[in-house]
């Protein structure tokens, strides 16, 4: 998931680009109003985290004209404008949900999830042996009782998953899982999978998935 942050000061700014990196979500930064609209507006973004006080165009400027042409991609407002008024005209102006700085950064994760499970409309329901994925609620079940996954172990699973039964390569799954288009180190895929495998906790009789030596990982039923 990409994350666009239009915010023009470099601290909060950098605060969340570090917190939202560290769940592992994809985030861009725009430092006015103009660069965060010609951002947005290329249509790469899952959803928008917009200040309101922007230098050249203000947030709901902003807002207003991503709206014209993005009507479905969650805009949150991250803003020291605090009054009733401010808020209901920050709504009015096409964002899905407002926040007042200060704010609590737990409370921001959360709040982007809903917006990123009300986005996803229909649910897609994936199974792998005992093991149930639900894409719309970002849910992992296993023999009935939910697991929980970081933002990225839930992304590598649910891509694994979709191509149950065909081998996915390294290569394919850092530009997919990850959105790495150059050569790198897909180490960091080892980690992330050792980490579902606990998670999942497999035991020697659940080989579901299955490491193809050399070339990346296979999911399927047993």
């Amino acid at each position: 998931m990409r994350i666009l942050v239009v915010e023009d000061e470099p601290g909060i700014s950098g605060f969340l680009k570090q917190g939202l990196e560290e769940e592992s979500y994809l985030v861009d930064i725009a430092e006015n109003g103009q660069i965060g609209l010609q951002m947005a507006l290329t249509g790469v973004y899952d959803l928008l985290l917009l200040d309101w006080m922007l230098p050249i165009r203000n947030g709901l400027e902003v807002c207003r004209e991503f709206r014209r042409q993005f009507s479905d991609t969650p805009v949150i407002f991250l803003t020291a404008k605090d009054t009733v008024d401010e808020t209901i005209t920050g709504l009015q102006c096409g964002a899905n949900d407002y926040i007042k700085k200060p704010f609590h950064f737990e409370e921001l994760l959360e709040r982007i999830r809903v917006q990123l499970r009300t986005r996803g409309g229909t649910e897609e329901k994936y199974t792998l042996g005992p093991i149930v994925l639900f894409t719309g609620r970002h849910m992992v079940l296993k023999n009935e009782v939910e697991v929980q996954l970081t933002q990225k172990e839930f992304a590598l699973l649910e891509y694994l998953m979709k191509n149950k039964n065909k081998v996915c390569r390294r290569t394919q799954i850092i530009e997919e899982v990850w959105d790495i288009h150059f050569d790198y180190n897909t180490g960091v895929i080892d980690v992330f999978m050792n980490s579902l495998r606990k998670k999942l906790q497999f035991n020697t009789n659940e080989d579901y998935i299955q490491t193809v030596r050399g070339v990346g990982y296979i999911a399927k039923d047993l």
